[in-house]
């Protein structure tokens, strides 16, 4: 596992450890690395800064890889590992389609145009892509695969959109709900993700996947309900126009977490896609519910401030701003 001490990579240890496998997380030593993991340490943004894993003896059936800046990183590591590990599993992003994606999108859906595997950090989607092209490059198609997920969500989140809303709805009180109730959502539970991709290594999977539920697997309307539920019930959801929220300046997305306005490009991008070919090859979604209280119950145990990624934008909506929409509304 390259990487392995945050979010995504943590809960990919976390689940091989706990089928049994043999775990070795190479990663720069800032955060723990989850128990009884092998650890090696290094930064692969340093001149040297694989020579841990380059002298490090033995070989893998599997590589993971959670690499979001420089391609040129996904590019030297995975080159240095292709004599010696089985597959290399890239975990990517939806982001990599050229905006924007059609309504239902497929893995065959175009892709941005500019990136490279030898390039430095540039922006998500090139820099998501080149680690793509790199990955592909060392391993081959047949060798390779590639993790397009979407919203991941689920403990040790370092984003923080789920948990803002946690947040907010145990603060109680008139709640900004983005309508409509009923606007399907896509994501995907963080352990989920980390049990297909094991799966897909068990399988000898290959090729690009959009990882996420299938188109529909909550509401938003069920999604802030569970939220208020799970947080005692103490908010009160004051369900408000899509267009009275734009009109108020209200970034999608960042001010309000996930949620964007339906028919808006962005919400064809980030909640159409088709999913199908990562169902067919064993992807289970657990329900809403279960999501919620699990990261309730990691964010009430580390005091309810979760870690943020200081390359990712602070998320969440301004209480004096939700004030001044809520009593424009009238809601």
């Amino acid at each position: 596992m390259l990487g392995g001490t945050e979010f995504v990579g943590r809960a990919v240890v976390e689940a091989a450890l706990g089928r049994g496998w043999e775990v070795t997380v190479f990663h720069r030593g800032r955060q723990p690395a989850p128990p009884r993991a092998r650890e090696l340490l290094g930064d692969r943004t340093e001149v040297d800064g694989l020579a841990a894993l380059d002298e490090e003896p033995g070989s893998w059936d599997v590589v993971v890889d959670t690499w979001s800046w420089a391609p040129r990183a996904v590019r030297d590591t995975a080159r240095l590992l292709r004599e010696r590990a089985g597959r290399y599993v890239y975990v990517s992003s939806c982001s990599v389609y050229a905006w924007a994606p059609p309504s239902g999108y497929t893995e065959e859906a175009p892709v941005v145009e500019g990136a490279s595997p030898d390039a430095g950090q540039t922006d998500y989607a090139r820099d998501k892509r080149g680690g793509e092209l790199a990955a592909v490059d060392a391993f081959g198609e047949d060798r390779s695969v590639l993790v397009r997920a979407g919203l991941i969500l689920g403990r040790h989140d370092n984003i923080g959109r789920l948990p803002w809303w946690l947040n907010r709805t145990a603060r109680g009180g008139p709640v900004l709900a983005p309508g409509p109730r009923d606007l399907p959502l896509q994501y995907v539970d963080v352990r989920d993700l980390a049990e297909w991709i094991l799966g897909a290594a068990e399988q000898g999977l290959s090729g690009p996947y959009n990882l996420m539920s299938p188109q529909g697997h909550t509401i938003m309307g069920e999604l802030l309900q569970v939220c208020t539920e799970i947080t005692g019930g103490a908010a009160e959801l004051r369900w408000t126009d899509p267009q009275m929220i734009l009109d108020a300046g209200i970034e999608p997305w960042t001010q309000m977490p996930m949620w964007v306005p339906p028919g808006s490009e962005g919400y064809r991008a980030l909640y159409s896609a088709d999913v199908s070919r990562a169902v067919g090859a064993g992807l289970r979604c657990r329900p809403v519910r279960e999501t919620v209280a699990d990261t309730w119950a990691w964010l009430r145990s580390i005091g309810g401030t979760p870690p943020q990624r200081p390359d990712r934008p602070a998320v969440g909506l301004d209480p004096e701003v939700e004030a001044k929409v809520l009593a424009a509304s009238g809601a």
